[in-house]
């Protein structure tokens, strides 16, 4: 039979592990935009050496567990005398992951712009960098928004192998009290819930925000 009293006496503890997964998702997601913009822009200027260096980042990046990056930063490194906590290795696991998805997303939405449109700036006046933040980047946003939204909710829920490194999120949570009193359905139900209450906002936003750059496209 469904126990409720478990439920309410263990939520606190999913909320807790929920502050968990949005702390190492904000900070990791913040950093896979900062290596996904850098990484964008290389292939799009087209810089020798770099962007080679670029594309095989991206693919190793992208066909490569994230659990086996998480394994090569908390276990690895500290066999090359580098040492970092499990939230530190976290973050810079979903940064390397979430960095080549974005950098995809953000390359596909600068290269939907005509060049035609950059000659016109030019010709018009503006500098580089005007084109840039007034021509440019203000429609590649709006072209890569829904690529961006859908990036940020799978690293989110990519965050779940975490646990893995001994790191208190919801997931670990849920497998700790199942390990320990056996109430499955209710650890689960919690941990839906918990992402959910999550995910759900963002991608309600992300709708919001990407109907928002269609309207004013118009």
């Amino acid at each position: 039979m469904f126990d409720w009293t478990f439920v309410t006496h263990y939520a606190p503890f999913f909320v807790n592990g929920s502050v968990m997964t949005l702390f190492i998702s904000v900070f990791g997601i913040v950093l896979s935009i900062a290596v996904g913009l850098i990484c964008a822009g290389i292939e799009i200027a087209r810089i020798p050496v770099l962007k080679h260096i670029v594309r095989i980042y991206i693919e190793l990046s992208r066909n490569t567990p994230l659990l086996v990056q998480l394994y090569f930063l908390y276990f690895g490194l500290p066999k090359l005398g580098i040492v970092w906590s499990a939230e530190q290795c976290a973050i810079v696991g979903l940064g390397f992951l979430g960095g080549s998805y974005m950098a995809e997303a953000m390359r596909g939405g600068l290269e939907t712009i005509p060049n035609v449109q950059r000659e016109s700036a030019y010709v018009l006046g503006l500098s580089q960098w005007q084109t840039l933040s007034r021509v440019v980047i203000p429609q590649a946003i709006s072209t890569s928004i829904p690529g961006v939204v859908a990036n940020v909710i799978f690293l989110i829920k990519e965050s779940s192998v975490v646990s893995a490194i001994a790191l208190a999120d919801v997931m670990y949570m849920a497998k700790d009290l199942i390990g320990m009193y056996y109430s499955t359905y209710e650890s689960l139900l919690m941990l839906v819930v918990a992402y959910l209450v999550i995910l759900l906002p963002i991608s309600l936003f992300g709708t919001w925000l990407e109907r928002r750059f269609d309207y004013e496209r118009r």
